[in-house]
Formats: structure tokens, C-alpha cells, sequence
């Protein structure tokens, strides 16, 4: 396997929110897409680690990153969390774009994590962007990045599931950017 895509352990991820942009060559990107609508655009990387959303309209510009600990400037960083446990937060900006966040990792007995990986490809057959990994050699599951966007008049709401199968991992997030 290609150390490149060697997944770090979860104890050694974060989540974080910025209000700036993040330059693509600080990642592993291993699938791209891009959402444009009347008001805003959505830009969505999976990486090796997790993913990276830009939201950007006209006012409020927003990178939400879950990956890897990288040494990134705490200049504008509005969130900070190490992946572990559940947290949530929720951080208002300019002209009533409200930004909410919860993630929770969970470790799980090897049946029922590979009940849900299963569950996770049959469903990304029906929609959302996916990214299988290569399996490691001493592990059947491949590690998955999955990520559900739901654009509705008035809110984006974004779901992650990233699985780390050398540790019967799941790491869920919801995001969601509302205007009031």
C-alpha cells in the first residue's frame, strides 16, 4: 500500500473551524466536488484523514477541517476540538449565517462497525460523494470517507462518516449553515 495513504490514528486528528481560506497543497486530496447555488458555494475535499469544507457566499467565508493535528496558524480559528468523544458548537456570523457543528467518535465492536460499514457503501450507492481506500493487508474493511450535502432554501446541512477499520472506528459529523 501507498504510505501516502496510511491513515493516522483518530487519537491524532481535530476538528476546526476557520474564517479563512486553507491552501489545497496543506492536504491529501482525494476526492473533490464543488456545489454552487444562488447564494453561496460549497467547496468539499476528502482527504487521507477526513475533509475540508469551504463555505463561501457574499459576507462570510468559512473552512471546516477535520484531519490530521497540522500545525495551521490559530489566527482566525473560530473552533478547535481533538477528535475524541462528542462536542458540539455553533458559532454566529455576520448577517445571520449561524454555523452549527456536532462530531462524535465511536469505537465499536468489530460486528456491529462492520455492519455499519456495510450499511455506508449500500447507501452511498443511493447518494453523496464516497472515497474507498485500499485495504490494508492484514484488514478486509477498506477505510471510507462518505459526505451527504442536503442544500434547502435557507440552510446546508452536511454529514461525514469517515471509518478507520484498524481501529473499528466511526467518526459522524453534522454540520449545518443557516441564514435567520
Amino acid at each position: 500500500m501507498n504510505a501516502s495513504l496510511v491513515r493516522p490514528r483518530v487519537a491524532d486528528l481535530v476538528f476546526q473551524l476557520y474564517s479563512k481560506p486553507l491552501h489545497p497543497e496543506l492536504f491529501d486530496i482525494l476526492t473533490v466536488r464543488r456545489f454552487a447555488r444562488d447564494d453561496y458555494e460549497l467547496r468539499l475535499w476528502i482527504t487521507r484523514t477526513g475533509h475540508v469544507m469551504t463555505f463561501e457566499n457574499a459576507d462570510v467565508l468559512l473552512t471546516e477541517v477535520a484531519d490530521d493535528n497540522q500545525a495551521f496558524s490559530a489566527k482566525r480559528r473560530l473552533l478547535h476540538y481533538t477528535m475524541r468523544g462528542e462536542h458540539s458548537g455553533t458559532f454566529e456570523c455576520v448577517h445571520g449565517i449561524l454555523y452549527h457543528m456536532s462530531f462524535q467518535v465511536e469505537t465499536l465492536p468489530e460486528p456491529i462497525f462492520c455492519k455499519i460499514h456495510d450499511e455506508l457503501l449500500a447507501d452511498s450507492a443511493k447518494r453523496g460523494i464516497l472515497h474507498e481506500f485500499p485495504a490494508s493487508q492484514r484488514h478486509v474493511l477498506a477505510p471510507l470517507g462518505y459526505v451527504v450535502v442536503d442544500a434547502r432554501p435557507g440552510s446546508l446541512h452536511v454529514a461525514t462518516f469517515h471509518t478507520f477499520p484498524e481501529e473499528n472506528t466511526i467518526i459522524k459529523s453534522q454540520t449545518l449553515i443557516e441564514k435567520q
